[in-house]
Parts: structure tokens; C-alpha cells; sequence
């Protein structure tokens, strides 16, 4: 198994699209890349402790690779708009890539050229490369949040699309 940790904008939306992917063995929503030990997630809702809010994935690469995986999130998150997704802003939401391997930093690279040369995005990735820190996971309600309340309005309203682009663009690597 391999462990990978990204950022692109809200947990919730990143762990309810991975996590149906075939390889994905586990997504844990989490907080990474700020100076605060042991964060909570009112903490960082400020945007004063430079972390970002992230998902740590574990996968088997022989089933998704890390490259598979980063061309599905460069598809399903805007990754040209600086601290920001949407409606949600703040450093809280960059996109970014905590690697764990430098193997890893050099696949980020080369998708990132690659999506910016297919032009699949108008404007540049503005997506940083970061080595992972230390890795602090979420709260318990956190955690398969859209599993648990596809009902609630940000659900419906921001997860769902997501989930529905995912069938329609990715589906041979769904589970099935």
C-alpha cells in the first residue's frame, strides 16, 4: 500500500470522490501544512494556522496508481485558482500535494506539466508540492461526511456534481 495527502478546497468533497475509487483502500479527511499542533477544525476554519484541509489516502498501486490518482483530482478540483474553491475561501482550501516519497514529487510535476500542456484548464495550476509534515486527522464527524449526510444542502449542492463527473469521466475506475 501507498499513502498519498491532498488539498483541493473541502474534505469532504476530495474523501467522498476517492474513496469510490477501485485501489482506494482508505481516505482520512485531516489537516496538514500549518504551524498549530494537534489543530481542531475551528482553528483552522480561521485561516490563521496555515494548514490546508486535506485527505490522506491510502491505495494499493497495483490496482490506481499515483498518477491515476492525481489525474482524477486535477479533473474534479479547480487547480488554478489560488486559496480557493468556489464559494470556500482561504489557504485553508489551496490545492495542494503533500508528498510522501520524492518519486511522488516527481509524478506531481510531470502531471502538472502534462494537465497544463493538454489544456484541460484556461488558466495555469497554481497547485503547490509540499513534503508531507505531519498529517492530524480530522474529527470523528468529519469523516465520511457525505456518506453520512448526502441530504445536507452543501452535499447536494457542491459533493453531488462532483460525484456525478466522476461516473461520467472516471467511471472504469470505479468500485464496483
Amino acid at each position: 500500500m501507498e499513502i498519498t495527502t491532498l488539498g483541493g478546497g473541502c474534505f469532504w468533497c476530495l474523501e467522498a470522490v476517492f474513496i469510490r475509487l477501485t485501489g482506494v483502500d482508505t481516505v482520512q479527511s485531516g489537516y496538514t501544512g500549518g504551524s498549530v499542533l494537534h489543530p481542531t477544525y475551528n482553528q483552522v476554519c480561521t485561516g490563521t494556522t496555515g494548514h490546508a484541509e486535506v485527505v490522506q489516502i491510502t491505495f494499493d498501486p497495483a490496482l490506481i496508481s499515483f498518477k491515476e490518482i492525481l489525474e482524477v483530482f486535477f479533473h474534479l478540483h479547480d487547480p488554478t485558482t489560488l486559496n480557493r474553491q468556489g464559494a470556500d475561501m482561504g489557504t485553508q482550501y489551496r490545492s495542494a500535494i503533500f508528498y510522501h516519497t520524492e518519486i511522488q514529487k516527481e509524478i506531481a510535476h510531470q502531471v502538472i506539466q502534462e494537465t497544463n500542456a493538454a489544456g484541460i484548464w484556461v488558466n495555469p495550476i497554481v497547485t503547490e508540492i509540499t513534503p508531507l509534515d505531519q498529517f492530524y486527522p480530522a474529527e470523528e464527524y468529519h469523516q465520511r461526511y457525505y456518506d453520512r449526510n448526502p441530504g445536507q444542502g452543501y452535499c447536494r449542492a457542491v459533493i453531488g456534481p462532483k460525484i456525478k463527473k466522476l461516473q461520467e469521466q472516471f467511471h472504469e475506475r470505479l468500485k464496483t
